[in-house]
């Protein structure tokens, strides 16, 4: 893409829902439903694993992004 703002703004969202998904799908396996009623220990855990996964995703994509921009270079 040349435009490197929407590159930006597309691979972070990628990153982000990608990573949110994979800690959404690990809770579930792991028993943590993040929409059970209330806010029990299995609804935090599967609320952690989804904020932990989406902001790890987001790091993998600013990663990537650099990896490219040296690759560029």
């Amino acid at each position: 893409m040349s435009n490197p703002l929407l590159t930006e703004g597309i691979s972070d969202a990628i990153g982000f829902l990608g990573g949110a998904l994979v800690g959404y799908w690990i809770g579930k396996l792991l028993g943590l439903n993040i929409f059970d009623s209330g806010y029990n220990a299995a609804s935090m855990g599967g609320i952690l694993l989804v904020g932990l996964g989406g902001g790890l995703g987001l790091q993998a994509a600013k990663k990537w992004r650099l990896s490219r921009r040296k690759e560029e270079e």
